[in-house]
């Protein structure tokens, strides 16, 4: 088989319900994986793993990818040329001065810390979410939790893993832009914010600073330590993984994911659509206002990204295809998925270009970026819409990306520039139909790999081997674009100026519609 182990990659990311690895060849190629799935518990009213679900899954995870490598290549694996780990951003961890987890981990999924977001953002004048890591630390002093005074150390998931498996307390910067707003120019926290935040808490009395507890900040390339004695064994108790490994920075599941799509250049962006959507722009300069809607983190070399997060995407979508099914089996037709899916779409893109007068909420949970806590699908028409399946159809489409358009509009007043998009998720699955709308929603061309990639697993193995073969001076934008994908199959559409007028029709009456979303929600018990 003639593969070098010494030069392979691993990359490892825990994500909400599985722990994914993937080791890549010299050629950026995933050679072998492993899995575990997991489930988050809810203790006490906070979500929460615990550290014995963390380190067996962890264990799990890497005996499947070690045992995957035996029945392909016949060796055990015992080097190889760098590791990397990821996890899902934010959420709070926290140790004492003897290393010990002072309360369970809290994950993102927990919004118990409202007041403190609202009371940060307004000392930082700066957007700072529920999930953010400092959030949490705030709510918990706010709630007068008495672990607060006996915290020596905070840190995300990934950053927990690297440092147990490398002794290093540190952070990638795209994971650190999670934990207390990163400057783009020093590619560090703001030091004027930390002096602000330790002199809120003075009256408490703390004999902690809020500079000595955070991790310190890595960019991508970095040295992040090696794998020690110790982590070697935590990793892989059989004892064949040796020590030495170089370890890259641990990311956040937002970093690999713009490793991943090639969208780590200023100017360009990836948006994920699925049961939820999420876009991710690269910024040129810091936005001149304050956006609840927007929250800014970075990209694993430090440059500042917006990120809109919408609730609701594709669910809708799903429902009607049930309904579709339902009929067509009622009639005696057989109908698999792709034609199913297909049939639908492909009538949108014959349809009127602002739907006809078709309107529709997939509003299956509350949408923040417009106000909703909770939400009831609607459809609804003119007497004298054209409702047709397309007009349908269409229409579920472009409110799937209504509330994404909503955050955008907030970044074209801002003069945010865009060259380019990567699409991936469910809604890409069909070819063309959401590339093409979700194009006339960016106004920018949309691009679509023909290999979804292997997600963030695959995306922090390039970050890791970009820190152990890059070039002097080379960046880490170049280093993907050039490198890992250059011979990669895609398809990239440009936006029509009929679709992008179509769209800003329909979005004028999406939100000229909304008291009517408002009202099902009052009334439809």
């Amino acid at each position: 088989m003639g593969m070098n182990f010494e030069k392979a990659v691993l990359g490892i990311e825990f994500g909400s319900t599985r722990i994914k690895a993937v080791l890549i060849d010299e050629n950026y190629v995933p050679v072998a994986s492993g899995a575990h799935d997991w489930e988050n518990q809810l203790v006490d009213g906070l979500w929460t793993y615990s550290l014995d679900a963390i380190w067996t899954g962890l264990r799990d995870c890497y005996a499947d990818l070690k045992r995957d490598v035996k029945e392909k290549f016949g060796v055990t694996l015992t080097k190889i040329g760098a590791i990397g780990f990821s996890a899902m951003m934010h959420g709070y961890m926290a140790f004492n001065d003897k290393n010990e987890l002072l309360v369970p981990f809290r994950t993102w999924r927990n919004t118990n810390t409202g007041a403190a977001a609202a009371e940060l953002t307004k000392l930082f004048h700066y957007n700072i979410p529920l999930r953010w890591s400092i959030s949490h630390l705030y709510q918990a002093i706010l709630n007068g939790e008495p672990h607060t005074k006996d915290v020596a150390y905070f840190t995300t998931l990934a950053g927990y893993i690297h440092w147990q498996l490398t002794g290093r307390k540190v952070l990638g910067v795209g994971d650190a832009s999670g934990v207390l707003p990163i400057d783009p120019e020093t590619k560090n926290y703001y030091p004027e914010m930390i002096e602000k935040f330790d002199a809120l808490v003075a009256p408490k009395g703390f004999s902690w600073k809020l500079g000595d507890i955070l991790p310190e900040v890595l960019c991508a390339g970095d040295d992040a330590g090696k794998l020690t004695e110790m982590g070697a064994k935590l990793l892989d108790p059989a004892g064949d993984l040796q020590p030495g490994i170089p370890f890259c920075p641990p990311e956040g599941d937002a970093g690999t994911g713009m490793a991943a799509t090639n969208s780590v250049k200023q100017r360009t962006g990836n948006i994920s659509a699925g049961t939820s959507v999420f876009a991710m722009i690269v910024l040129e300069h810091a936005l001149k206002e304050v956006h609840e809607a927007i929250d800014l983190v970075t990209t694993p070399s430090g440059s500042l990204v917006a990120m809109v997060h919408c609730n609701n995407c594709t669910s809708d979508l799903n429902a009607w295809a049930g309904v579709f099914k339902e009929f067509a089996s009622a009639i005696g037709a057989k109908i698999d998925a792709n034609t199913l899916y297909g049939a639908i779409l492909n009538g949108a893109l014959a349809a009127d270009p602002d739907c006809g007068g078709v309107m529709t909420y997939g509003y299956f949970s509350g949408e923040p970026i417009t106000g909703f806590d909770e939400g009831r699908p609607l459809m609804m028409r003119t007497t004298d819409a054209k409702f047709t399946l397309g007009n349908l159809a269409r229409s579920i489409v472009l409110t799937a990306l209504g509330a994404i358009k909503i955050g955008m509009n907030i970044l074209d007043e801002e003069g945010v520039k865009l060259d380019r998009m990567t699409g991936h998720g469910g809604l890409y699955k069909t070819p063309v139909v959401g590339q093409k709308l979700t194009a006339a929603c960016f106004n920018a061309p949309v691009t679509v790999m023909e290999t979804a990639g292997e997600g963030g697993a695959w995306g922090i193995a390039l970050l890791a081997n970009y820190m152990i073969n890059k070039a002097d001076g080379e960046t880490l934008d170049d280093y993907l674009d050039k490198k890992v994908f250059a011979g990669m199959k895609s398809s990239v559409l440009d936006p029509d100026p009929k679709d992008v007028e179509g769209l800003n029709a329909y979005m004028e009456r999406y939100i000229a519609g909304l008291p009517a979303e408002r009202a099902a929600v009052e009334t439809l018990k």
